[in-house]
């Protein structure tokens, strides 16, 4: 039976209700700080936590709770004569229910500007310390951090005379622990992100800790018969797990998400007006114009067959006229991510005769290069493991090219492989992108040979082929490569290099007089 809780939290959603409640029920209530002024001044029988230990806060609140008398009061075996006779020797109440969330650290140094002192003073000692104890004991005793689960503790209660059942307290223990794992994990990152910074050496941690809160289920991953979960970690910027859902259309899948994170991974490599076709997360269709509609028509003429079904990345706002564009000529994308969407596209999209019911709109906030190093380090799991690697933020070519050839590229021809090699980046190895101006023609993808990725993007740009620039994500082993390209009228070449055959790469690429240039950067992606 709870007698006795202690309540400290800096989240007081739905707090003066609960410990109402509470009162009415007949247990004695112990507080700290703010949580303490919140109820004495609504009126609740509330007892200072330094009056129930006898010592008094100090260091400006960094310790209070930290006493015999609450860690002995909610550690305490309750069926244990020794613990029984210890308890009465040094006058150590028990303490039956912990309502404890923590400071909110992550919250913190989200804030743009933060400063370090702040983000440590941020660092909670004695909630998870409490926390800690309490789910320990969780035979004896509730710990609650989440005002989600008042109602659950409170309906409890009043079925079972005060008391809340075992399976409940084990539930509450698995959750308070998964919560004071991501709070130090969050830390831990925090901390390592923040030496990190304009440091020119430095190395992974010996440990590296990885936590997320759950968000949602998801109707199923990436087949029927998987299950899957959406879980949200501290980082901050543009996200399509983090965005507002603005419209009306059916759950996001577990496929969604991923294919609208690569959009958005490809869009923040642009700052003008700029959109991206996805499918089975691999860029079919990309643009880029003066105006975000024109962007969008000549990323959908890169593949409109694939773009059916496809999801769309927007650097811009979804204005009305790119909705018309959307919904005429039986047009459909599963999934739109964009900044935002001004009210009349909205209203179009959301009226569409299959829109309404079933495309996901998400506005995620500002995209473009300057959000691009929010998130640098990335996570692969394996079975046993997981890989950790700096996040592809480069852009090999943007500071230096290297001509390799006799012939030259033109200014248009540089513009050109610039933007390929920007979308080119995003897709997947082998990859092959085949180009002209800011809009892409043809896409060669997951090939297990490089020579067949460019088959593939000729065949998807057909006779667009002939006068197109191409960017490749790594080298090409042999000159069979080029020889396609060229063979289908490409006109430019840029690669990486560092074939042991460049020498006849090169060659090739002379004796059809068609310019190549080297970025010396590969951008492989898996």
């Amino acid at each position: 039976m709870i007698q006795r809780a202690l309540l400290s939290v800096s989240d007081k959603t739905g707090l003066e209700s609960f410990a109402r409640q509470l009162a009415q029920l007949g247990v004695e209530l112990l507080a700290t700080g703010g949580t303490l002024k919140l109820l004495a001044k609504a009126g609740i029988p509330v007892r200072e936590v330094s009056e129930h230990t006898g010592f008094p806060e100090m260091m400006d609140g960094r310790v209070k709770t930290l006493h015999p008398k609450i860690h002995g009061g909610l550690l305490a075996l309750r069926d244990e004569p020794s613990h029984r006779k210890a308890m009465e020797q040094h006058g150590i109440a028990p303490i039956d229910l912990v309502v404890v969330n923590l400071y909110p650290f992550e919250q913190t140094v989200a804030k743009e500007g933060v400063e370090r002192s702040e983000a440590i003073e941020n660092i909670d000692i004695g909630g998870p310390s409490m926390v800690r104890s309490a789910a320990k004991n969780h035979r004896y005793v509730t710990v609650v951090t989440d005002p989600a689960d008042y109602g659950r503790v409170l309906d409890e209660m009043q079925k079972h005379g005060g008391a809340t059942s075992e399976s409940l307290r084990r539930a509450l223990a698995q959750k308070a622990y998964a919560l004071t794992a991501r709070y130090d994990a969050a830390i831990s990152r925090w901390l390592f992100d923040e030496d990190k910074k304009g440091a020119s050496e430095w190395s992974f941690p010996s440990s590296f800790s990885l936590a997320g809160a759950l968000a949602r289920g998801l109707r199923y991953g990436e087949n029927s018969h998987q299950k899957a979960a959406l879980y949200l970690t501290p980082e901050q910027g543009p996200s399509a797990a983090k965005a507002e859902v603005v419209g009306e259309g059916k759950e996001l899948s577990y496929n969604n998400f991923v294919d609208l994170d690569s959009a958005l991974a490809l869009c923040l490599e642009f700052d003008e007006p700029f959109v991206c076709v996805l499918k089975h997360n691999n860029p079919c269709g990309a643009a880029a114009a003066k105006t975000i509609v024109e962007a969008l028509a000549g990323a959908w003429a890169g593949d409109p067959l694939s773009a059916f079904g496809s999801v769309l990345g927007f650097t811009r706002p979804v204005d009305l006229a790119s909705a018309e564009f959307l919904v005429s000529e039986n047009r459909f994308v599963e999934a739109i991510l964009a900044p935002s969407f001004e009210p009349d596209a909205l209203e179009r999209l959301k009226s569409g005769a299959k829109w309404g019911k079933n495309v996901r709109l998400l506005a995620c906030g500002p995209i473009g290069t300057k959000q691009k190093t929010f998130s640098p380090l990335e996570v692969k799991p394996l079975r046993g493991g997981f890989l950790l690697q700096e996040r592809d933020l480069a852009l090999g070519g943007v500071q230096k090219l290297e001509p390799v050839t006799k012939t030259k590229a033109t200014s248009e021809q540089l513009a050109a492989l610039l933007f390929a090699n920007k979308v080119c980046k995003h897709v997947k190895s082998n990859a092959i992108v085949l180009a002209s101006g800011t809009k892409v023609l043809g896409v060669g993808a997951g090939q297990m040979s490089r020579v067949d990725s460019v088959k593939l993007a000729v065949a998807k740009a057909g006779a667009l082929a002939k006068g197109s620039v191409l960017a490749s994500d790594a080298f090409f082993p042999f000159p069979d490569g080029v020889e396609s390209a060229m063979d289908a009228g490409a006109s430019a070449i840029l690669q990486p290099g560092g074939s042991v055959k460049d020498k006849e790469v090169i060659a090739a690429c002379d004796k059809r007089g068609v310019p190549m240039l080297f970025t010396g950067t590969r951008h492989f992606r898996h």
